[in-house]
């Protein structure tokens, strides 16, 4: 699995439909019509996320590494 950013994920969240509904400190919290769940981004500059972190926000968002 390759590294992201928070920066990047959020980036790739958006263009799939999510948006942002609150900033809560250094995270950012994304939600889409239709999905009941929420995501919560961490954005620490440009630091990588966790492989474990990634993977579960990844299936939260039913997205693909590719479309990071």
């Amino acid at each position: 699995m390759k590294s992201v950013s928070g920066k990047d994920l959020a980036r790739a969240l958006e263009k799939n439909g999510w948006r942002l509904l609150r900033v809560q400190g250094s995270h950012h919290i994304y939600g889409k019509a239709g999905v009941e769940a929420r995501i919560s981004v961490p954005i620490h500059s440009s630091a990588t996320l966790k492989r474990g972190l990634l993977y579960h926000l990844l299936q939260v968002a039913d997205l693909q590494e590719d479309d990071v």
